[in-house]
C-alpha cells in the first residue's frame, strides 16, 4: 500500500480551511474521508469548507487491503492524474492531468498478469476493467497512487476517485461521490492533491 496513514492532519482544522488545505490560490491540497459510522459503505469527503456524502467499499475500510475484498484502502494517496469522457462532459475544470477516455483503455486488476494494477489496452487477456462505461461511474475518475510504488501483487487494484451510480450505493473499494459534487470540487483542487482515507 502507498503511504501510510496520516495521523497528523486535523479533520476540523481542514474543514476551516485551515492552511494545512489551502496550497496556492487556496486550492485545496488535502481530501479526507471518514466513515460514517454504523454505515458500511458510506462516509464523508472534507474538503476545505465543503462536506460531501461519499460511497466506500460495501465491507468499509481497511488497513490491510487484498483484491476482491470489497474494502477501501486506508492510507494517504497522492491524486495523480485521471480521465473523463469528452462525449458526456465539457472538459470539467482541473489542476491535474485529465485525459480523455477511448474505448481501448482500460485498467489490469489481475493479480497475475505484468500489468496488475496499470492501465492497459484493449482488448486484454487479463482480467481488467474498462475505463469506457456505460453506466456513468468513470465519467469522471481520479486515479489513486494506492499500491502503485511499488506494487504487490493481490494487495488491489483500480482505486479510484469516481462518480456514485445511485447516492451512496457502496463501491468494490473506491471512494465515489456525486457528479454534481466531482464538478464543483474538481476546479479546487491543487495538482498536488492527497486523499487520506481513514
Amino acid at each position: 500500500m502507498a503511504g501510510g496513514v496520516n495521523g497528523g492532519v486535523d479533520v476540523k482544522r481542514l474543514k476551516q480551511g485551515s492552511k494545512l488545505t489551502g496550497g496556492q490560490n487556496g486550492a485545496i491540497r488535502h481530501l479526507v474521508v471518514t466513515p460514517s459510522p454504523g454505515r458500511l459503505g458510506a462516509g464523508r469527503l472534507h474538503a476545505g469548507a465543503l462536506t460531501i456524502p461519499c460511497a466506500l467499499g460495501r465491507n468499509g475500510v481497511t488497513r490491510f487491503k487484498r483484491e476482491g475484498d470489497g474494502k477501501t484502502p486506508a492510507g494517504r494517496f497522492a491524486v495523480t492524474g485521471g480521465y473523463w469522457r469528452q462525449d458526456r462532459l465539457r472538459p470539467p475544470g482541473a489542476h491535474f492531468c485529465l485525459r480523455p477516455i477511448k474505448a481501448h483503455m482500460g485498467w489490469c486488476d489481475d493479480p497475475g498478469d505484468a500489468n496488475y494494477n496499470r492501465p492497459l489496452r484493449l482488448p486484454a487477456r487479463a482480467r481488467h476493467e474498462e475505463l469506457l462505461r456505460a453506466d456513468g461511474l468513470y465519467d469522471v475518475v481520479l486515479i489513486l497512487d494506492h499500491n502503485q510504488r511499488p506494487r504487490v501483487r493481490g494487495h488491489g487494484s483500480a482505486i479510484f476517485f469516481h462518480l456514485t451510480r445511485n447516492g451512496d450505493d457502496p463501491t468494490a473499494g473506491c471512494v465515489a461521490i456525486s457528479r454534481a459534487d466531482m464538478l464543483r470540487l474538481l476546479p479546487r483542487l491543487s495538482r498536488d492533491c492527497a486523499m487520506i482515507i481513514r
